[in-house]
């Protein structure tokens, strides 16, 4: 994947473990369950969302439905949390993609 990330501490995960996560330049939309979900933000048209965990970086297209773009070395299990996840929070994604992109 292309992001430069960086190292910083994650709050509820373990303390004191610096985790991975995109460069501030690609906006965090929320954190949930150990998996950072933004946008990056020069990239296609179409929505979609980017998921970083531990194991890997995986791309969700959230329109016309949620579907995998790219699995990214997120594990089945990983995955499986991720996609529960955008469907349980698909309209706070949608309005985020609208505020920053203008769409």
């Amino acid at each position: 994947m292309c992001a430069p990330w960086v190292e910083r501490e994650v709050a509820g995960d373990r303390p004191g473990a610096a985790v991975a996560f995109p460069h501030p330049m690609s906006p965090t939309i929320f954190r949930a369950k150990g998996l950072e979900f933004f946008f990056f933000s020069r990239e296609e048209p179409r929505m979609h969302v980017h998921v970083h965990g531990q194991d890997g970086e995986a791309k969700i297209w959230i329109e016309p439905e949620i579907e995998v773009a790219d699995e990214g070395g997120l594990g089945a299990r990983t995955l499986g949390v991720a996609l529960d996840l955008i469907r349980e929070r698909q309209d706070e994604i949608s309005e985020a993609w609208r505020r920053h992109f203008g769409r």
